[in-house]
């Protein structure tokens, strides 16, 4: 099959790639506005490719479905959004204790609660702090068109068995629900080989392997942790991936991620019609972050604005980055509200252009 450009809503964009990726296995349960990933895998994917999809009765049920078909090898991934996402925090923890890879995808809506099922971004924290218990790291990719959708899919399988660790989507439902233009990839097969770590029992060339995430030795428990810690310091070492819109001879720098970024260039095209020069710094990895590449851009600019859906997250890891070098300030939007690029050039020129002129 050659690379097909459709018309595609983001959601079921999405849920294509993953048949394409060569996905053994989706387990999920219904939530808008995300709902359309598992009613496409349920339409398309058993008929084509032989994967399996079920609906399972809760989140909590589909995370630890996900723990138990991942363990085997297999490239498995479930998909919900932010209420639900919360219910699969414990699976999660475990998932990455037992470093099993895996795909997760978080269609984004407003919360806290139940809230609304317009977009948000306040899963930041939640997506890239470790959102269960523990110390532990979720690699976290943020796509800001529908054709990014598509490519973090096999992008994010194929991090996850590269480090044997969770890889989420970050995305929101106004990507999800939008319809773009997408060059479709290639279809993979699905796996045959087994994986030498896998849970498959035992085979004629090793013994069967254990997966848990228990040890009642406290000393055990430590190494444990310190070699996930020296893992994490690798993805931070080789992962880091961001994009600069227009930032050479920028004086300021929106930064932002995802549907956001997207509005944040056309309020940099405003700008720029009133003589101010602007430019645009997305993180596309939002684990692990890309402060080096902020703290770098600092020294050429006079400030720095983060614009979210929320009440203020990712700014926390935006002045991280920039160390005190330069002014960094917030903007943002909640309970669904999308900001626009009208406002988002007004709270620039009022928090930071009027200010350091």
């Amino acid at each position: 099959m050659k690379k097909e450009l459709k018309l595609m809503k983001g959601n079921e964009a999405l849920a294509e790639a993953a048949i394409l990726a060569g996905c053994d296995a989706y387990f999920g349960y219904p939530i808008t506005p995300q709902s359309e990933v598992l009613e496409y895998l349920s339409n398309e994917a058993t008929k084509r490719t032989g994967m399996v999809v079920l609906q399972a009765e809760s989140e909590v049920a589909s995370i630890n479905m996900v723990y138990g078909a991942a363990g085997t090898g297999k490239r498995v991934m479930t998909s919900s959004s932010s209420p639900g996402m919360s219910l699969m925090q414990e699976g999660i923890s475990y998932i990455a204790c037992g470093e099993v890879p895996c795909l997760l995808v978080n269609v984004q809506r407003g919360g806290p609660g139940l809230g609304t099922i317009q977009p948000g971004q306040a899963d930041y924290f939640q997506a890239v702090k470790g959102g269960g218990h523990g110390d532990y790291k979720v690699l976290t990719l943020a796509p800001s068109t529908v054709q990014e959708m598509v490519d973090f899919v096999g992008l994010g399988f194929d991090l996850a068995f590269k480090y044997r660790n969770p890889v989420m989507i970050l995305t929101d439902g106004a990507l999800g629900q939008m319809m773009e233009k997408v060059l479709l990839p290639e279809q993979k097969p699905r796996k045959t080989e087994y994986e030498p770590w896998g849970s498959t029992g035992k085979t004629p060339d090793r013994e069967r392997n254990i997966i848990y995430t228990l040890s009642l030795q406290a000393d055990v428990m430590e190494k444990w942790n310190q070699r996930l810690q020296a893992k994490y310091r690798e993805i931070e070492a080789n992962e880091v991936r961001s994009e600069m819109i227009d930032c050479e001879g920028a004086d300021y720098v929106l930064v932002a991620y995802g549907l956001v970024a997207r509005i944040c260039q056309k309020a940099a095209h405003l700008a720029a019609e009133k003589g101010i020069k602007v430019g645009v710094f997305r993180p596309v990895t939002l684990y692990p972050f890309p402060y080096a590449d902020l703290n770098k851009l600092a020294d050429n600019v006079k400030g720095f604005m983060s614009v979210e859906m929320n009440a203020g997250q990712m700014v926390e890891d935006v002045r991280l980055g920039v160390n005190g070098k330069k002014p960094v300030e917030f903007h943002g939007r909640q309970g669904g509200i999308i900001p626009s690029p009208e406002e988002i050039l007004a709270k620039l020129e009022e928090k930071l252009v009027g200010e350091l002129v």
